[in-house]
């Protein structure tokens, strides 16, 4: 159960830091936030990081296993690194629908997949 609970914190938390990273780039087409600075646009991310936050602690402290959870540090941070980029991949297609991906970004991402397979493997 604690690893569904990592997981989905860990999915919920790269939501929120997708927007905070990425998310500013798509502000020029919002009325209210095109005249924004740049250091404006620095606190609205941080303000959008600091939910992230409030996940990620908890996911990593639930997951790693001295605190009794199922994964290893090693594990939690593969684990986090392929959430990351199926969130990434999942919001830039809705976000950004001028950027597609190429055969080989894909083949990079599926290479990334891999790297949990070999990190779980005993």
């Amino acid at each position: 159960m604690k690893a569904f609970y990592t997981i989905g914190l860990l999915i919920l938390s790269n939501v929120f830091m997708t927007f905070a990273w990425y998310g500013h780039l798509k502000f020029k087409d919002m009325s209210w936030f095109k005249d924004l600075g740049l250091f404006s646009i620095i606190l609205l991310s941080w303000g959008i990081a600091f939910f992230e936050y409030t996940l990620q602690v908890p996911a990593n402290r639930i997951g790693y296993s001295e605190h009794g959870g199922p994964f290893s540090l090693v594990q939690l941070k593969v684990v986090q690194e392929v959430i990351t980029l199926v969130v990434f991949v999942v919001f830039s297609q809705i976000a950004f629908k001028n950027e597609h991906l190429t055969i080989n970004q894909l083949i990079g991402f599926a290479l990334l997949v891999l790297a949990v397979y070999f990190i779980y493997k005993k």
